[in-house]
């Protein structure tokens, strides 16, 4: 696996995206294999979209791993898993160079108004 994109919230390789502390409340990283994901939006900051969730959920169905920074940031990330009803909503660093990632790889959907 050659990793083609790496912050301290997230890595990507050609195989898996690994979204580093996932697990609440150990913080144990979790590892999503990229053919289980089937759709990623990405989304201009917001109350409600998830700015100021720093870990954990709102809706009981998104899950966001720990960013302190969140509310800093300028796009929130959400992909959609095959076959489950989940959400993982994460935000990276280099927003630009993940959404130009996800786009070649012919998951990203259209923005979505939060």
């Amino acid at each position: 696996m050659s990793t083609i994109y790496k912050d301290s919230l997230v890595e990507m390789t050609d195989e898996e995206v690994v979204f580093y502390r996932y697990y609440f409340p150990l913080g144990g990283d979790r590892h999503v294999p990229l053919s289980q994901i089937e759709s990623v939006q990405v989304r201009q900051p917001s109350f409600l979209g998830g700015s100021w969730r720093l870990w954990g959920t709102g809706d009981f169905r998104t899950w966001f791993p720990q960013d302190n920074q969140r509310p800093k940031r300028d796009r929130i990330f959400v992909a959609s898993l095959r076959n489950s009803y989940r959400r993982i909503g994460f935000t990276v660093e280099d927003s630009q160079t993940v959404t130009d990632i996800f786009k070649e790889r012919g998951l990203l959907q259209e923005t979505q108004p939060s």
